[in-house]
């Protein structure tokens, strides 16, 4: 059962980030690096923020992080998150990616556990049969 209620916009995979989708439909975890300067970067860009290359590739990694930030959702944006709050919303630095940092769900926590800090690992929310959503639960 998907942690996030049906009938939310899913994400729109375009060139740049397609790679990054497909990956998760596979229940893997993958972050672009530039080939020229070794730069992580996430979100997926066609060009390197750092040395302004256009050669990249993707790296599947284990998913390991830590949360660098949170929030509690207490308003619902969309009407279907109207029976869902409050839930949080993490910002989890990877540091086996150059610590790129990705935005997500902390699945298996309540709020008040939640702390900067924290170990957390990637996890697999199937939305529908052409969408999954990386999420994040306590590290084990």
């Amino acid at each position: 059962m998907p942690y996030l209620p049906a009938g939310l916009p899913l994400p729109q995979p375009t060139d740049a980030d397609a790679p990054f989708w497909e990956a998760a439909r596979r229940h893997e975890l993958v972050v672009q690096r530039c080939t020229e300067c070794g730069t992580f970067r996430h979100s997926p860009q066609p060009c390197c923020y750092n040395c302004q290359s256009f050669n990249y590739e993707w790296v599947k990694i284990k998913g390991n992080g830590v949360i660098f930030s949170y929030t509690n959702v207490v308003h619902p944006v969309h009407p279907a998150l109207k029976d869902r709050v409050p839930f949080n919303v993490v910002l989890v630095e990877l540091p086996e990616a150059g610590n790129v940092r990705i935005v997500g769900n902390l699945v298996d926590t309540p709020f008040e556990d939640l702390y900067v800090g924290m170990p957390v690992e990637v996890t697999f929310d199937d939305m529908d049969e052409g969408t999954t959503l990386p999420q994040w639960k306590r590290a084990s």
